[in-house]
Formats: structure tokens, C-alpha cells, sequence
């Protein structure tokens, strides 16, 4: 299962479509597609020393509860997600949510995705302080949370080769969204950490 998977398992997918004020279906998808640009955009941050010392200790901040037996979108706050998105993708976040709009369907818009990031930041800071169970986030330790989202990130990119091996054409994952016209965007963007 990838970490995509694992965090979408955690997300009441009716109640987010509610939400967002869309169908399940289209919840599901632009879920897919801002899942890794968000874990890409970390990864791309803990890049330098500073960036993984200031998300270890915002991951240290979040309560891994958030995803325990699944999430309570009313717990989720906003807020919270909005100042991790723009901590995430700094200047470029316009140009990350409207990348992000074009590559899904026809329904995962830009709009959609600027509602959408917001409620997922905190969920995927909660899902990186489970997986990372407490201690390990500590700054002074070596690897971190770089090393969890490399694996993370490896794992996803693992998946979709295989599903692509065995002529899956699922969107999604490493492949479908940090490939490509979003993957350049990132790579490029922020490549050697969030530029201040």
C-alpha cells in the first residue's frame, strides 16, 4: 500500500466531497493528485539542513490522533493547513494549485485545489508523525524525516512502475502527478529547499 493509499484509507472520502462540494469520485481524484505534490513539496523542503530541522519540528507539533482510526474532517484545521501549504510551496503555491487544477480531470480544478490542500496538509503532518512514532523526528537525529519521505516517495514511485508493468492506467501516485509538467514545476521551484 502506498502512502497515498494508506492516508486515503484514513479520509471519510463522503464527507470531504461534501466538503469541497463535489462528487466522491472527484474527491477521490483530486485527492490523488494533491497527496504527492504535498509530500514532494516536503521532501523537496527537508532537502537542506534547515528546511528538515523546521518540518521535524512541525511534524513533532501534530497530534498522529488526526489519522488514528480515521479522520474527523472537523478536527482537521484549516487554518493550520493553510500556513503549512504556504510553508510547503512558499512563492510558488499559485503556480503549484494551478498545475495541480490541469492535471487531473476535467473536474479537479485550480479552485478545487486550493480548497482541497488546505484540508490535507494537516493530515499528511499527522500521518508523517505516526509514521515517524514520536522520538524520530527529533532535529539532532540523523536521517529523519527525509529519509521517511524518501521511502515514502521511492515506495509510491515503486507502485506505479508496477502498476504500469501490468498496463495500469490509474492516475495518480508519484508517476502520474510529480512526473511531468508538476514534477518539473517542483524539481525546479524547489529544488534545493523552500526558497525564502
Amino acid at each position: 500500500m502506498t502512502a497515498v493509499d494508506d492516508i486515503l484509507s484514513n479520509i471519510p472520502l463522503a464527507d470531504l466531497a461534501d466538503r469541497l462540494g463535489v462528487d466522491q469520485a472527484t474527491a477521490e481524484e483530486a485527492t490523488r493528485q494533491a497527496l504527492p505534490a504535498l509530500l514532494g513539496g516536503i521532501q523537496a523542503n527537508t532537502d537542506d539542513p534547515g528546511g528538515a530541522a523546521s518540518f521535524a519540528s512541525a511534524v513533532r507539533q501534530h497530534d498522529n490522533d488526526l489519522v488514528e482510526g480515521g479522520v474527523n474532517l472537523d478536527d482537521v484545521d484549516e487554518n493550520d493547513g493553510d500556513r503549512i501549504v504556504g510553508h510547503v510551496f512558499g512563492d510558488q503555491r499559485g503556480q503549484v494549485v494551478r498545475q495541480l487544477g490541469n492535471t487531473g480531470g476535467a473536474s479537479t480544478t485550480s479552485d478545487l485545489m486550493g480548497r482541497l490542500l488546505p484540508l490535507l496538509a494537516p493530515i499528511v503532518m499527522a500521518y508523517l508523525a505516526k509514521r515517524l512514532g514520536g522520538g524520530a523526528a527529533a532535529g539532532g537525529q540523523s536521517g529523519g524525516i527525509g529519509d521517511l519521505l524518501g521511502s515514502i516517495l521511492g515506495g509510491m514511485a515503486g507502485q506505479q512502475g508496477r502498476q504500469g508493468q501490468q498496463g495500469g492506467q490509474q492516475q495518480g501516485g508519484l508517476g502520474g502527478v510529480l512526473g511531468g509538467p508538476l514534477g518539473d514545476l517542483l524539481g525546479g521551484l524547489l529544488g534545493g529547499g523552500r526558497r525564502s
